[in-house]
C-alpha cells in the first residue's frame, strides 16, 4: 500500500499538460527587473548603482541578515535604474533593472554540462557556498537554504527528506528536472546530507510520476543511503509536515519545525541548485518554470533567467489565449493571480498558469451550510469555518488558540466548500494580522 499522510487532503484533477516536455531555454529578454526580496526574511541590500556594468552571476544585492539571501544578476549589461516595480505579489517592491547587453558570465562559474561529484568539502564550506550563491527553497516558500542547513545547537538531524512530490495540479517543472538532472540532484542531496549531518536521504515522489520513480530509483543505487519512496497521489502531499508523516510516520508538533523530529526537508529543485552552487560555483539566477493551461498552445517547461517578464514566457508557449480569464503565479491551489503579465520571474516562480474565462471566475458565494467538509479535508486537523468566522470579527486571541498559525494555506478547505466561501482568503488575512500583533509584542 502506498504511503501518504493520514489527515484530510483532496485530489484535484491533475491536468499535467506539460508532463514529459523537455526543458527549453528561452531567449534573453532586452531588459530584466530583479527584485531584491525574493525570499522569506529581510530584503537584500543593493550593492550596485545606476550606470554600473554587471556580468551574469555577479552579486547585485547582499543579504540583509541571517534569514535573507543574496541576489545576483541573471544577465550581463548596464543597470538602468533601481526603482519600485509591481511584482508577482501584487505590491510594488524595489527592483534592480538591467538593460541586457550580451551574455557574459563571471569567469568563476563552470558553464560545462559535465557532472562533478566532488563531495570532499566540509559542511561549513557547503553552507558558505549556498549562502554566497543565494540559494532558497524552490518549492514555492523561498526560505533561505543556508538557514535550513544550519542545524540549531541541541538538535540532531537524522533524515534529509527531499520533496519531489509536486502535488500542485498542472505543474511539471520538478518532474522534468528529475528526468533530466537525476545525477546532479543526487550529488546535491549528498552535499546537503553532509552539511546537516543526516544519516539517510529519503526522496518522496507521488505515484503519478512512474517514470521519475523508476529513473530516480535507478540512479539512487549508485549512491549510499539514498532511498526513493513512491507516495499515494494526494494533495497537499508536498507540505513539509505531511511529507514527513508519509515517509517516516513522524508528526511535527504544533508550532514546531521538522528538525524537532530529526528532519530537514528540501525541494528537489533546491537540491539541484545546491549542486550547481557547490560544484559549479553558480549562483541562483535562473530556474525552470512550467507555463501551462487548458487553452495554451504549447504547454512547456522553460529555463528562464530571474527578472524575465512573464509575458515573454507566455509568448514562448504560444501567446496568451483569446479566452484567458486569469493568469496565476504558481499552481492553482496555492498560487496567486497576477494583475499584469509584465511582472518578473523570481526565484519562487514555479509556474505560470493560464486559466480560460470559464474556469477563472470564483464560484458564487453562499452562506455556510455547516456541512463540515472543510474540516474533513484539512490536513492540519483545523476547523477552517471557525477560523474564518474568528478572522472576520478579529478575535485574535481565539485565532491563536485555534492554531491558525498551523495552517499551511493549502486551499483544500476553499476547494471543497460547496457554498463557495473563500475560506483561505479569510484565514490568510487572519494569520497576517495575528502575526503583526505577535511581532509588535516581541519588539
Amino acid at each position: 500500500m502506498l504511503k501518504t499522510f493520514p489527515k484530510g487532503g483532496v485530489h484535484p484533477k491533475e491536468n499535467k499538460f506539460s508532463a514529459g516536455k523537455p526543458i527549453e531555454t528561452i531567449e534573453l529578454p532586452k531588459q530584466v527587473s530583479i527584485p531584491i526580496a525574493q525570499h522569506i526574511g529581510a530584503p537584500a541590500q543593493p550593492v550596485v548603482n545606476k550606470g554600473d556594468v554587471v556580468k551574469v552571476g555577479q552579486l547585485i544585492a547582499k543579504s540583509g541578515g541571517f534569514v535573507s539571501a543574496n541576489i545576483h544578476s541573471s544577465v550581463s549589461g548596464k543597470v538602468s535604474k533601481i526603482d519600485k516595480i509591481l511584482d508577482t505579489s501584487g505590491y510594488k517592491q524595489t527592483c534592480i533593472v538591467i538593460d541586457v547587453e550580451g551574455d557574459e558570465w563571471l569567469e568563476t562559474i563552470d558553464k560545462s554540462k559535465d557532472l562533478v561529484a566532488n563531495t570532499d568539502v566540509s559542511a561549513d564550506e557547503i553552507r558558505t557556498k549556498v549562502l554566497d550563491c543565494g540559494i532558497v527553497g524552490l518549492g514555492g516558500a523561498t526560505f533561505p537554504t543556508h538557514v535550513k542547513l544550519s542545524v540549531p545547537p541541541g538538535k540532531t538531524c537524522e533524515h534529509l527528506v527531499i520533496n519531489a512530490v509536486e502535488c500542485e495540479p498542472y505543474l511539471t517543472a520538478d518532474h522534468q528536472i528529475m528526468m533530466e538532472k537525476a545525477d546532479e540532484i543526487m550529488v546535491g542531496c549528498k552535499l546537503i546530507q553532509k552539511a546537516i549531518g543526516a544519516k539517510k536521504v529519503l526522496i518522496g515522489i507521488e505515484n503519478n510520476k512512474p517514470d521519475a520513480i523508476k529513473h530516480m530509483s535507478g540512479i539512487a543505487k549508485k549512491y549510499e543511503n539514498i532511498e526513493v519512496h513512491a507516495l499515494k497521489v494526494m494533495y497537499p502531499q508536498g507540505g513539509e509536515k505531511q511529507l514527513i508523516k508519509a515517509v517516516l510516520n513522524r508528526e511535527v508538533p504544533s508550532g514546531g519545525l521538522p528538525i524537532d523530529v530529526g528532519c530537514v526537508v528540501q525541494n528537489v529543485g533546491t537540491a539541484f541548485a545546491v549542486y550547481e552552487a557547490v560544484q559549479k560555483n553558480k549562483p541562483l539566477f535562473e530556474r525552470v518554470v512550467t507555463v501551462t493551461g487548458k487553452s495554451v498552445a504549447k504547454p512547456c517547461n522553460i529555463l528562464a533567467r530571474i527578472g524575465t517578464p512573464v509575458n515573454e514566457l507566455i509568448e514562448f508557449a504560444g501567446g496568451l489565449p483569446e479566452d484567458t480569464g486569469k493568469v496565476v503565479n504558481g499552481g492553482p491551489m496555492m498560487g496567486k493571480a497576477v494583475s499584469t503579465i509584465t511582472v518578473p520571474v523570481t526565484k519562487g516562480t514555479s509556474g505560470v498558469l493560464i486559466f480560460p474565462q470559464e474556469s477563472a471566475a470564483r464560484p458564487e458565494n453562499h452562506n455556510c451550510i455547516r456541512c463540515g467538509r472543510c474540516v474533513s479535508v484539512c490536513p492540519m486537523g483545523l476547523e477552517p469555518y471557525q477560523i474564518k468566522n474568528m478572522a472576520v470579527v478579529k478575535m485574535f486571541e481565539e485565532l491563536e488558540k485555534e492554531r491558525v498559525l498551523d495552517c499551511i494555506e493549502c486551499g483544500s478547505c476553499a476547494y471543497t466548500c460547496p457554498a463557495g466561501v473563500p475560506l483561505l482568503d479569510y484565514i490568510r488575512q487572519g494569520k497576517a494580522n495575528l502575526n503583526k500583533i505577535l511581532r509588535s509584542k516581541k519588539s
